[in-house]
C-alpha cells in the first residue's frame, strides 16, 4: 500500500507530520464550506488516505462511550485539531441500518444487551461479604456508545447539590452554575427548552410514550402515600414522583454514538476505529506521547501532539493507567510494570449504586408478561422495525421518583425506578408471571470499594471489589427501602391491580429477615464511578485535577464517570455526558458556560419530616 505521507518511527518526526497534516486539512476546508461541506468528495478521498496511513494526531481519545464519543465531537468541531478515537468494542450499527444490531436500537430489547459479550466486557466483582459471598455481574458496554448503548436509557441528572458537594471536595469550578448550561447544551428535550431544559442540543431527551395503567397506578399511589408530583426531576424540583426522561428518539435508542460520534464521521479530522484493543499509554518521562493497541492481531502505536484522553470509563481508565504506570507504586511493582508516577488514589474511591426490586404480582393482564411470549415479540418488532412504534419504542421505566429516608437529609437519597414487568437476573431469566416492580435503593451509600489489577496482562480484567454494605447505615437504608416501596404499594390506587408480594414476600417482616433478604437479593444499578477522582493535587487520594489533567503527568487526561469525586444521586449516563461536554471547553481552552443563582427547591419541613 502507498503512503500519502510517509510513516515516521519517532515522536518528534509525529508531531511535525501533524503539523503538515494540520496545514493540509485547513487548505482543504478552506476549500469548502464552513461545516466540511463543499468539495465533499475531495476532503473525504483527503481523510481516507491520510487518516489511514498515518500515526500522529492532536488527540487520542481511548474509548467511545459515552465521553468518548462527545469528546471526539466537540474537538473537531475546531478544523485544525485532529482526533484519533479508539474503541475496543465494534460499531454499534452499519450503515444506520435497524437491522444490523437491532438490539441496541430497539429501546425494550436493552436485556439482551446486558447478557450479550460481543458488545459488553462483562465484569465480575469480588465474591461479596456482606451479600452472601454472591459475585456480582457488572455490564459494561464495550461498543461504540459505551454503557449509553446497553442502558436503560434513562435520562437523571443528579441533584444540584451533588455538584455544590463536588466543588467543596476538590473540584472545583464544578458547581451546580457551572455544570447546569452544560447539561442543557448537550440536551434537545422534546418538551421545548426553558431556565433548565436545553432544545438544541445533540442528545435528543423524551417522555414515555405507552400510557400502561399501571405507571399512572404508581404515580397515584406516590401522591396517596404522601409524596409530591414533580413535573421534571431533572428541573427546578427533583424530589416527588413523575414521568421520567429517555434518551429514546422517534422509538429508538439514541446513545452517544447516534447523538455525537455518527454526526461528526464526515469530518476529515475525525478517525474512528472499532475492534482496538489498547494495551498501554505511551510516555516520554511523565509525557504522554501516544498509545499502544492491538488491531487484528497486530501491535500498533499512534502518537498525539497535544494530549492523550482516556475515556474508557470507571473500570478501564484506571487499569489502563495502572498498566501504564501510574498508581500506587508498590502495586505496579509488584506486577513488575515500571512506575511512571506514583498516584495512590488510582483505582480507588470505587463508587456504585447497589439496587433491590420489590415485586408484586398483578391481578390485571396488563404487564409485559404476555409480551415476552414469542408470537408477541414477533408482533412488537414488526411494528418497531416498520414504524418505530409500539411496545419495542420504550425502555418500559417511564415513571420514578425521589424521597429522602430520613428527616434533616438535605436532599433526596433514594430512588425509584417503576417497572409493569418482573426482572430477574439481570433479565437473563424470563419473567414467570404477570407482575410489576419497582427497583429502589439509596442514592449515596457510605460503603466505598476498590480495584486493582490481577496481573501486569491488559486482557486480564481487574480485581473489582465494590464492598457492598460494608456499613450499617447503608443496611439500615436499604431496610426503609423496602418499607417505603411496600407503603406505596398499598395504597389504594393499587388495589384493582394488587396481588401477593413476590418479593420480598408478606413472611419477611422484622429486622433481620429483611436484612437476609436484602442480602441475597441486592444487585448493582450499574453505576460504577469515582475510581479517578477530581480534586486538588495536594489531596493524596486525587488522581485528576479540575482541568481533568492527572495529577503528575503532562498531555494526559481522563474524562469519563471515573472523575466524579463522589456519585451523583441518580442515574449516571446524562452526568458522565455533561461533564465531557464540560471537559471539551476547558481543553479547547474556552472560559466555563456558567448560569448563576437558578432557583432549586427546597422542601419547608427539611428538619421535621421525611
Amino acid at each position: 500500500m502507498s503512503y500519502f505521507i510517509k510513516r515516521v518511527p519517532n515522536y518528534r518526526s509525529a508531531s511535525h507530520l501533524h503539523n503538515v497534516r494540520r496545514l493540509l486539512i485547513k487548505k482543504q476546508v478552506l476549500s469548502g464550506s464552513k461545516a466540511f461541506g463543499g468539495q465533499k468528495m475531495r476532503i473525504q478521498a483527503f481523510s481516507q488516505v491520510s487518516f489511514e496511513n498515518t500515526d500522529s494526531f492532536s488527540y487520542v481519545i481511548v474509548g467511545a462511550g459515552s465521553a468518548g464519543c462527545v469528546l471526539a465531537n466537540r474537538l473537531t468541531e475546531d478544523p485544525h485539531s485532529t482526533v484519533k478515537l479508539l474503541e475496543a468494542g465494534p460499531k454499534d450499527t452499519i450503515l444506520n441500518s435497524k437491522l444490523l444490531l437491532w438490539k441496541i436500537h430497539m429501546p425494550a430489547a436493552l436485556t439482551y444487551n446486558l447478557c450479550d459479550e460481543n458488545y459488553n466486557w462483562y465484569y465480575h466483582t469480588t465474591p461479596q461479604k456482606h451479600l452472601d459471598n454472591r459475585i456480582m455481574y457488572w455490564p459494561r458496554g464495550r461498543v461504540w456508545g459505551g454503557s449509553s448503548s446497553l442502558n436503560a436509557m434513562v435520562y437523571i441528572r443528579g441533584h444540584a447539590e451533588d455538584y455544590n458537594r463536588w466543588s467543596k471536595e476538590g473540584a472545583v469550578g464544578w458547581d451546580y452554575e457551572f455544570c447546569l448550561p452544560y447539561f442543557k447544551k448537550a440536551q434537545t428535550h422534546e418538551l421545548g427548552a426553558d431556565l433548565y431544559r436545553g432544545g438544541n442540543g445533540p442528545l435528543h431527551v423524551s417522555r414515555g410514550k405507552t400510557q400502561n395503567p399501571l405507571h399512572h397506578a404508581f404515580l397515584d399511589a406516590a401522591q396517596q402515600a404522601g409524596y409530591p408530583f414533580t413535573e421534571d426531576m431533572n428541573g427546578f424540583q427533583q424530589e416527588g414522583f413523575g414521568w421520567m426522561d429517555l434518551t429514546i428518539h422517534k422509538g429508538q435508542r439514541w446513545n452517544t454514538a447516534s447523538a455525537y460520534l455518527r454526526p461528526a464521521l464526515s469530518r476529515p479530522n475525525l478517525s474512528a476505529e472499532d475492534s482496538t484493543f489498547v494495551t498501554k499509554i505511551l510516555f516520554e518521562g511523565t509525557k504522554a506521547i501516544g498509545i499502544e493497541y492491538i488491531k487484528n492481531g497486530e501491535k500498533k502505536k499512534v502518537f498525539a501532539s497535544k494530549e492523550v484522553i482516556l475515556s474508557g470509563g470507571a473500570i478501564n481508565s484506571p487499569q489502563l493507567l495502572m498498566l501504564s504506570g501510574i498508581g500506587n507504586a508498590d502495586d505496579l511493582k509488584k506486577l513488575g510494570i515500571p512506575v511512571v508516577c506514583h498516584l495512590p488514589g488510582v483505582g480507588q474511591n470505587l463508587q456504585d449504586h447497589l439496587e433491590i426490586y420489590v415485586q408484586q404480582k398483578c391481578t390485571q393482564p396488563i404487564t409485559l408478561y404476555r409480551a415476552q411470549k414469542p408470537l408477541q415479540m414477533i408482533k412488537i418488532g414488526l411494528e418497531w422495525f416498520l414504524k418505530s412504534t409500539g411496545k419495542g419504542a420504550t425502555s418500559h421505566l417511564e415513571t420514578g421518583g425521589f424521597i429522602r429516608s430520613r428527616p434533616g437529609v438535605s436532599h433526596p437519597d433514594i430512588q425509584f425506578h417503576f417497572l409493569p414487568s418482573q426482572v430477574i437476573d439481570h433479565g437473563r431469566v424470563d419473567s414467570q408471571m404477570e407482575a410489576y416492580q419497582v427497583h429502589i435503593g439509596p442514592m449515596r451509600s457510605t460503603s466505598v470499594g476498590w480495584l486493582k489489577l490481577k496481573s501486569a496482562d491488559p486482557r486480564e480484567h481487574p480485581i473489582l471489589e465494590p464492598n457492598y454494605l460494608s456499613t450499617e447505615i447503608d443496611i439500615w437504608e436499604f431496610r426503609q427501602c423496602v418499607r417505603l416501596a411496600r407503603e406505596i404499594f398499598a395504597q389504594k390506587a393499587f388495589d384493582k391491580f394488587r396481588g401477593p408480594e413476590i418479593q420480598p414476600g408478606d413472611h419477611v417482616q422484622s429486622d433481620e429477615e429483611m436484612d437476609a433478604f436484602i442480602r441475597k437479593k441486592a444487585d448493582s444499578a450499574y453505576h460504577p464511578s469515582c475510581t479517578c477522582k477530581m480534586g486538588q493535587s495536594s489531596d493524596t487520594t486525587a488522581v485528576v485535577d479540575p482541568q481533568t489533567k492527572v495529577i503528575g503527568t503532562e498531555n494526559l487526561r481522563v474524562v469519563d464517570a471515573s472523575i466524579m469525586p463522589s456519585i451523583v444521586s441518580g442515574n449516571l449516563n446524562a452526568p458522565t455526558i455533561m461533564l465531557s461536554e464540560k471537559a471539551a471547553d476547558i481543553i479547547k481552552g474556552v472560559p466555563s458556560l456558567q448560569e448563576k443563582n437558578v432557583p432549586v427547591y427546597k422542601p419547608q419541613t427539611l428538619e421535621t419530616q421525611r
